[in-house]
């Protein structure tokens, strides 16, 4: 069954200003504020998805899906030890793993998930979208899983992830099912 899936990625938080691994901080206030100038810009859904962490589900109420069903499927990257550290002071002190993380994409350096493995995952969600949904499918999904679903829809290689750049509170459309996606990318939320 053909789906038209919206997937949305989070307004800012404190540690996307700082450049840190999230830490389940929630939304900042202009974060907070942009959302909502965005709620009136979404086509009506069928069904709402969200990340499970909290800046996404704020960012899912603020834009008028308070009943968005959070999806460990579509879970940031478990980034280990690294979570709630900055980019910076984790490459400072382990240059060579921040390294093997950005080249080898079934690594997992900081004790977490490696990119391979979210990338399996967000896969299997949306590989059997189309069993549990119909119509327009709406997900607030942390930028990560943006740049895992992109990659397997479009059957790129796992190098491609670091070559996709998700902004702030942006949507990036797919259309399709299981095998077959179009990308329809870059859609700005704010009016």
């Amino acid at each position: 069954m053909t789906v038209r899936l919206t997937l949305m990625s989070p307004a800012t938080s404190h540690a996307l200003k700082e450049v840190r691994f999230d830490d389940d901080g929630p939304l900042d206030p202009a974060g907070v504020a942009r959302a909502k100038a965005a709620a009136g810009s979404l086509a009506p859904a069928t069904a709402a998805y969200t990340s499970p962490s909290p800046r996404c589900r704020g960012t899912a109420h603020a834009l008028g899906l308070s009943g968005a069903e959070p999806l460990d499927a579509l879970a940031a990257c478990d980034m280990g030890r690294w979570r709630g550290r900055t980019l910076d002071s984790v490459a400072s002190a382990e240059a060579e793993a921040v390294a093997l993380w950005l080249g080898d994409p079934t690594a997992a350096p900081h004790g977490g998930e490696s990119l391979r493995e979210v990338r399996d995952r967000v896969a299997a969600w949306l590989d059997t979208l189309g069993e549990r949904a119909a119509g327009h499918v709406a997900a607030v999904v942390e930028p990560d899983v943006i740049r895992a679903a992109l990659v397997h829809a479009l059957s790129a290689p796992d190098e491609a992830f670091w070559r996709l750049d998700v902004r702030p509170l942006t949507a990036t459309r797919l259309s399709g099912r299981s095998g077959r996606w179009n990308l329809q990318s870059g859609h700005d939320l704010t009016p």
